[in-house]
Formats: structure tokens, sequence, C-alpha cells
């Protein structure tokens, strides 16, 4: 803010004084100077009688805002011209400035001919001569309308530029989301699975806490099945992939490791929960309905359960444990879950 825009009435009266004496200026040379910035401004111009609220100067732009000539204004009131309803923010803005030293601005808006146009008013009482209380509060109104719209469509284009970079961004991680997975099972394919258990090992061995990977095989389909071909062998795997998906939480990690192996990283859980989880899974699969030309195809998996750190310590010892254990379960026939064997380290 301006030094002159933190002076009072006051001390512009004197300020003006000493500049005109030091000039040699013509008396009511700054108030024509003032008259004609407003005019070449087109700014609405306004004096108020401050006790009735009466309008007693008004320049053409004023009247026209109101839609009346200068002649019908004057000797009347904001409530003669408007009605109470909508003279009442104006009067509320009057008491404002009438209540402080320094100019006051506030937005006011008009409408007329359902049009709204809007307004930046500033409002000072004029000092009374002899210094004396201010019988008059004058108004200049700076129409804003145009530039509140482009402020408008400005914010409307940025935000619709901020929802077209989420939903490309979106897009983009979906895609790439994409990318990583199998076509048919909609899981994890090996590279990003690798990375997801790397990082998961990373952040147990800081934190000094329980992960569980599980080792899924694809037991041999019935021969009925088999018979079917590629399409029955395809419908199997879509039934397996969306229940992997549905028994994983968004921080767990399932993946297709190749044509009939799979495995399942179960965050922060331990292996009896994981075991737990694990045999629901495969009872899921067991009694799954699968259905292709009016068929049911039945299959069923394997499992094989380790956990970090209590099976193994490093990735490869855990998916070597959790391997062994799958092997064990198919071993006793398949449709069975195994746990790998707890480690016990001697001094």
């Amino acid at each position: 803010m301006t030094d002159t825009m933190q002076s009072t009435p006051a001390e512009l009266a004197d300020r003006t004084r000493e500049l005109k004496a030091r000039l040699g200026l013509a008396d009511g040379v700054f108030g024509a100077v003032l008259c004609t910035l407003i005019e070449r401004l087109e700014a609405p111009f306004a004096i108020k009688e401050i006790a009735s609220g009466r309008y007693v100067h008004v320049n053409l732009r004023m009247a026209g805002l109101y839609g009346r000539s200068p002649e019908e204004m004057i000797g009347r009131s904001d409530a003669d011209l408007l009605g109470a309803e909508l003279s009442s923010p104006l009067r509320s803005a009057e008491q404002s400035a009438l209540a402080q030293a320094l100019p006051f601005t506030a937005e006011h808006r008009i409408e007329r001919d359902r049009q709204r146009r809007e307004f930046s008013v500033t409002r000072i009482a004029l000092p009374a001569a002899g210094g004396g209380a201010p019988q008059h509060l004058c108004s200049v109104w700076v129409e804003t309308t145009m530039a509140r719209q482009r402020e408008s469509q400005l914010t409307k284009a940025l935000q619709q530029l901020e929802q077209q970079q989420i939903a490309s961004e979106a897009l983009r991680r979906e895609t790439q989301d994409q990318a990583l997975r199998d076509n048919v099972t909609g899981l994890y394919q090996r590279v990003h699975f690798d990375d997801q258990l790397r990082r998961e090992v990373d952040l147990s061995s800081r934190e000094h806490r329980e992960f569980a990977l599980v080792s899924i095989a694809l037991d041999p389909l019935p021969d009925a099945v088999a018979a079917l071909g590629d399409a029955a062998r395809v419908r199997v795997l879509e039934a397996l992939g969306r229940l992997l998906r549905g028994n994983t939480r968004a921080m767990d990690a399932s993946c297709r490791l190749d044509e009939d192996h799979f495995a399942i990283l179960l965050s922060g859980v331990g292996l009896a929960t994981a075991h737990s989880r694990m045999e629901g899974l495969r009872r899921q699969c067991a009694t799954q309905i699968v259905v292709l030309d009016g068929r049911d195809l039945g299959f069923s998996v394997s499992m094989g359960v380790a956990s970090f750190p209590h099976t193994a310590h490093t990735q490869e010892e855990l998916m070597q444990a959790a391997d062994l254990a799958l092997a064990e379960a198919q071993r006793r026939g398949g449709n069975h879950v195994t746990l790998a064997s707890i480690r016990f380290d001697t001094a």
C-alpha cells in the first residue's frame, strides 16, 4: 500500500494546501483534476449526505448505472431508488466507511435488465470546512465485471487443465500397470513381482517385521477338462486370476511366474495367518464353479507357504523354501497347503 493510500483525508488536505502554496496553484485546481480523472476513467461518482443518505451530486455514469438521470437521483436515497433489500449492502458499506478515517473499499453487484455488473467501490468521508464533523460521503465506482469474468474463465481453464493432467496421469499409470500384468489372469508378471519382493525384503529387514511368500501351482486338470483344449484352460486360468486378486490386499502382490506357477506376497503377515488365508483360498478354488459350453470345469491348486525371516533370511532362500513347500504339497496329491520348515539358528 502506498503512503498516499494510508493517509487520512485531513492529512491529504494539509498536503494539498502545502503543495498549492508552494507551486502557486489556483484555488480548486485539485478538485478539477480529480473530476477530470474520474471522467477519463469513466467511473461512476457520487456524493451523499451522511445524515439522510440522500444523493447531493452524481455524474452521468452514476446516474446511468441506476438507469436514471442525475436530476432524478438528487435528493433521493438508495432505499428510494432500489428498495430496502437491495440498498441494505450499500448502506452497510457506508457505515463501515464512516467508522474509519482511511478510504474504505467494498465489492458490490448491481443487476439491471437481467445483467449483473460488479464494482469495486471506494468510499471516503469528506472533511467539513472549519474542521467540523464530516457531512458528506463520496464514492468512486470502478467496474470489475470483465476482470471477474476473465478471472473466472482463467480459474475454470486452470481447473480443466488440472483435471486433464490428473486424468492423463491416471491413464499413464493404468497403461503402465496393464503392461506389467498378464493378459489372461490379470496378475502381475514376474519382473514386477521380483521388484516388489525385493522391496519387501529390504523393508522387513530394516523394520524387523515379517511377511509371507506363497508359491502356488495349478494342479493337473482332469482328463475330461484337458480334452476341451485351450479354451477350457484359459477359462480356468481366468477364474484363478480373479480368486488370487480377490484374496490379496492393496499392499500385497500376486503374480503369474510362468504357465502354471503363481506366487503371492503377503505384506506384514506371519506364517500362521498366511496359512489360514491360503487354506481359505484353496477351498475357494476347489469349489469354484467355472463353466464352458454348459460344462463345469473343476480345478484345484497346491500351495507352499514360507515366511521371512522365520523360514528364510534372504530373498533366494525364501523363494526356495516356498517352492520346496509347494513340492511337498504336490507330493501329497495336490489340493493341499504346506508350510515351509522354520529355521532355528544355533549360536
